[in-house]
């Protein structure tokens, strides 16, 4: 009986740290997207308003841009690609949206500092 259990917890391990590792993979797929000028067609990328992610939490009810609300991220992510970087909307299922909001989703909304904000601080 013991060792049927071990083999148990031994299986359950390793599904978790393969699940894991596949989570792992696509968020940084999301980061590539996230640096991806490509994304748009004015030669910039998400990073380029948000550097390393500032300004952005992947974990709000709703978001607002520019008095434009919306309560999915999917959305608020397929308007700043269409209005910043002048590029086409992602689908909202596609693998490219999912790893791009699984990347946003561990962004903490850090602000930035306040010398890029006010010139001459």
């Amino acid at each position: 009986m013991k060792r049927f259990l071990r083999i148990i917890i031994l299986a359950i391990g390793m599904v978790l740290l393969v699940s894991g590792t596949g989570a792992a993979e696509d968020m940084q797929k999301g980061r590539a997207i996230f640096n991806d000028p490509s994304l748009g067609t004015n030669g910039k990328s998400c990073n380029s308003c948000h550097q390393q992610g500032r300004g952005i939490s992947g974990h709000k009810d709703n978001y607002v841009i520019f008095d434009n609300k919306f309560d999915r991220l999917e959305d608020a992510v397929n308007f700043c690609i269409r209005m910043a970087l002048k590029g086409t909307p992602l689908d909202k299922d596609s693998d490219k949206m999912k790893n791009l909001v699984l990347y946003i989703e561990t962004l903490g909304g850090k602000k930035r500092p306040i010398r890029s904000i006010i010139p001459g601080y």
